[in-house]
């Protein structure tokens, strides 16, 4: 298999199709091996249009999506970023290209463990990674310029605003089958923000995420 050629076919026909123009984000491809942070067996689908399954049911976001998300947080060298689920550790190495530090949250040890041999064989030191629930916020290291869910939410938790910095921007899927929603919140002022809904996609919902009241007769 033909790595570089496979990694080139995915930018140029499944990224920059994808409204993926911003050049920073597409040269950020071939800087981080996506190959090397999917699950051995997986190797040869690692440039694929779909949904990898990585360990324990958990599955690693095509690779349109993963550029499509950085290009909308347009994130920057000082940014202090939460990323809720670390997963592969594919999205966290990204992320941490481009700013100042990632603070990743994984709740599934085993799945926390994966993330973290990868990014130590990829060498990137500008993260934190941690063990815990962080499906309704991380106030840890808040406030935050970014924020990114890498599970689906049916709701955004009131708290992931309140850890936003001004100026900030926070990423989410939101919403339940068979209707999710991809949500950019950006925190224009103290208590106030400006949310764009930007496109229809499925990802699995995080584990404890918050979810409506149900009504009782």
């Amino acid at each position: 298999m033909d790595l570089e050629q496979a990694r080139t076919n995915m930018v140029e026909q499944q990224i920059r199709t994808w409204e993926v123009l911003d050049q920073d984000v597409l040269d950020l491809l071939y800087v981080v091996p996506r190959e090397e942070f999917v699950a051995p067996k997986q190797r040869a689908l690692a440039f694929s249009d779909m949904q990898l399954p990585i360990i324990e049911g958990a599955r690693m976001w095509e690779p349109k999506l993963e550029a499509r998300v950085l290009q909308e947080l347009e994130v920057h060298k000082t940014d202090r970023v939460l990323e809720v689920g670390t997963g592969s550790g594919y999205l966290t190495a990204l992320l941490a290209h481009r700013a100042a530090h990632v603070f990743s949250v994984e709740i599934n040890p085993a799945l926390a463990a994966f993330g973290r041999h990868n990014l130590e064989r990829h060498g990137t030191t500008n993260i934190t990674l941690e063990v815990g629930d962080a499906a309704r916020g991380w106030p840890t290291h808040a406030p935050y310029q970014v924020i990114v869910l890498t599970g689906s939410t049916p709701v955004l938790p009131r708290a992931f605003y309140q850890q936003l910095d001004v100026g900030g921007r926070l990423f989410a899927v939101v919403g339940e089958l068979p209707v999710m929603t991809a949500r950019l919140v950006t925190c224009t002022g103290p208590g106030a923000f400006h949310t764009v809904d930007l496109f229809e996609t499925v990802v699995a919902p995080l584990v404890n995420a918050e979810h409506p009241p149900r009504f009782r007769f």
